[in-house]
């Protein structure tokens, strides 16, 4: 059962950089759904086997970048009869449009899954027009 199974290098670094980690780990792209409300953007994405402690959202030069670092030691050292899943830290990148409140972003990590509120600009949100 072990022969499609892929040995890992992995660097023993303390603290290592995201940049460093992207380097030297293998990472896939979370599943992630979008869905809009009047009010928000909402983003979830699933990180399974992701500790809160080791999500990593940031918010910079109009892009909203997700991180989970898995612990690799734990995952490779189990002896698998059977290994559908992919072992990887996850990584995804998303340009953000003008549209959203960069300000009042809202993020919560619940049972393997991250959970992102973009707010929108007041500008962008649907207005009732009374009419007279």
């Amino acid at each position: 059962m072990k022969e499609n199974m892929e040995s890992i290098n992995v660097k023993e670094q303390e603290n290592p950089s995201l940049e460093t980690i992207l380097e030297t780990e293998r990472s896939y792209a979370p599943l992630v759904d979008i869905y809009e409300t009047n009010e928000d953007y909402i983003l979830i994405a699933n990180l399974p086997g992701v500790k809160r402690e080791d999500v990593k959202l940031k918010f910079e030069e109009g892009a909203l970048i997700i991180f989970g670092k898995i612990d690799y030691k734990e995952s490779l050292n189990k002896e698998y009869l059977l290994n559908e899943t992919q072992i990887g830290n996850f990584y995804r990148k998303f340009n953000i449009s003008d549209s959203i409140d960069e300000s009042k972003i809202e993020a919560k990590h619940e049972n393997g899954q991250l959970l992102v509120k973009l707010p929108k600009h007041e500008r962008v949100k649907p207005k009732t027009i009374n009419i007279k």
